[in-house]
């Protein structure tokens, strides 16, 4: 059986030619740009399989299941993650071949490549990151965006996979270039500059374009390499012809929330201001849902930080952050 049988998705979303937009976005840059120092990461070698092997399209799900099983921690991941609240099976799930029948092609591989992702990333130990801390960010920003993406009737399985993986790659180049990055943090109480901004300035490019380029290296999805590329669009993306009602445009909106460095300075005002121009969007409610369905979830991932408390204390004035790692102070834009 042909797993594509499975297979649903956003008429929206597929109409789009990602991989025209992902060619224009990236004509300019290559991963040779980087410091020749930088060491990046790989992909586990069953997600590159896994990934060259779901392109064929006589592929069997029992072909690609078999390739899964000769990762033990993919297969503990897969299996923890099809059997918890977040899919809401009503009977328990053994095998990874059922596994992959269930989710079907498309959220199977999205979670398979952001499993790997972030096994990949979490092996490199980060001088300014805090690993949970940041994880911890990156589901809630999934959760919103995915939830974003209900409001905008767009794919949600792309939307919450394009929002975990937007920031993958910043515990890595961090921690490479961490005295870059520590002068950033330092001024940033007098420095309303996105993050990517000041990137392109002292370094010539940005995480959004390195962790693009390297997801299309491991040939990723062109619309997931999409939403990685266009996340620090902000608010102008809505106006966008292809990408105003996309994945993209509701991870991009997920961008805009807190993180350990604070990359965009007014995000949140953003998100307010938004509340103003579309009716069906409610920051509170949209923060509120997120920390109920973090806490549903069995990831292995603790909600030490609720979304909601982090919109609330920003917009309130008070300390911005304060997780152990990053404390910057406030000040009024």
């Amino acid at each position: 059986m042909s797993l594509r049988q499975s297979d649903t998705g956003s008429s929206t979303s597929n109409e789009i030619d990602w991989a025209s937009l992902r060619e224009a976005a990236l004509a300019n840059f290559t991963l040779e740009a980087l410091p020749p120092t930088l060491k990046l990461p790989a992909l586990p070698h069953a997600v590159t399989l896994f990934m060259q092997k779901s392109r064929d399209e006589s592929a069997t799900i029992a072909e690609l299941a078999r390739i899964i099983e000769t990762d033990t921690g993919l297969t503990l991941e897969l299996l923890r993650h099809v059997n918890s609240a977040f899919t809401g099976v009503r009977h328990k799930i053994h095998s990874v071949q059922q596994a992959i029948s269930l989710l079907g092609l498309r959220q199977s591989t999205g979670f398979i490549v952001t499993t790997g992702m972030q096994a990949a990333v979490l092996a490199r130990r980060s001088k300014l990151i805090n690993q949970s801390c940041f994880w911890n960010a990156s589901l809630q920003k999934a959760l919103f965006a995915r939830e974003t993406a209900r409001l905008l009737k767009t794919d949600t399985e792309v939307a919450f996979a394009g929002a975990l993986l937007q920031d993958y790659l910043l515990p890595v180049i961090t921690t490479e270039l961490v005295d870059y990055y520590v002068r950033f943090v330092d001024s940033r109480s007098s420095q309303p500059q996105l993050m990517c901004d000041y990137e392109r300035q002292v370094l010539g490019w940005d995480h959004a374009l390195a962790g693009a380029s390297l997801a299309h290296r491991w040939h990723l999805p062109d619309d997931l390499v999409c939403c990685i590329l266009f996340h620090h669009q902000g608010l102008r993306i809505l106006t966008h012809p292809q990408l105003g009602r996309s994945p993209a445009a509701a991870v991009a909106l997920s961008a805009l929330l807190p993180d350990q460095l604070r990359q965009h300075y007014s995000g949140l005002e953003q998100l307010r201001l938004l509340e103003g121009k579309w009716g069906a969007f409610s920051l509170d409610e949209l923060a509120a849902r997120v920390d109920e369905l973090h806490e549903g979830l069995e990831l292995g991932v603790r909600n030490d930080f609720p979304l909601l408390r982090r919109c609330h204390s920003v917009l309130d004035g008070e300390t911005r952050w304060n997780d152990g790692t990053l404390k910057i102070p406030v000040t009024t834009a």
